[in-house]
């Protein structure tokens, strides 16, 4: 019993409470209590995507997932190429910092969106690959990820 405690990972809650303070900027709080953590999270648009050019994003969060206490910071690219390619996908890459292991890490993905309300996204967070299935509706968003491409997990959401 002990060896298989080790792989399969505790169940993750956070709770987040998010504000949009202008289009461009969402900010708020995460509680982890797990780790009995309280820490800032935010999202800056810095430049928006244009035709030629993709957006860039910075932000802060929890660390990535699978650490138990940490704060992340990162910056990303990302371009939707609906036009240049006639496919429903928007890739993104960047760099983030994490202070669980005090190290830079490569991150990536690509959101594909599979219809009106269902989008499809595989995220790389510089160690593990985490493919999930989004559904939004309304003011509602769920989703069912895959941490570590092999340990099933939920969420959702719903905005105020």
């Amino acid at each position: 019993m002990r060896v298989l405690s080790k792989q399969i990972p505790r169940a993750t809650v956070r709770m987040t409470l998010t504000y949009k303070f202008h289009p461009r900027l969402t900010a708020g709080v995460e509680y982890n209590p797990g780790a009995d953590e309280v820490a800032p999270i935010a999202n800056l648009l810095i430049l928006t995507e244009t035709r030629r050019r993709p957006a860039l994003i910075l932000g802060t969060s929890s660390d990535r997932i699978g650490t138990p206490s940490g704060q992340s910071f990162y910056m990303t690219l990302s371009k939707n190429l609906r036009r240049e390619t006639g496919l429903p996908i928007a890739p993104y890459a960047g760099v983030v910092y994490g202070t669980f292991q005090h190290r830079f890490l490569p991150v990536g993905g690509m959101s594909i969106q599979l219809n009106k309300n269902f989008s499809a996204l595989i995220t790389h967070n510089g160690i593990n690959m985490h493919p999930l299935l989004n559904y939004t509706f309304d003011r509602h968003a769920f989703s069912l990820i895959m941490v570590k491409s092999k340990f099933p997990g939920v969420s959702y959401s719903i905005a105020f």
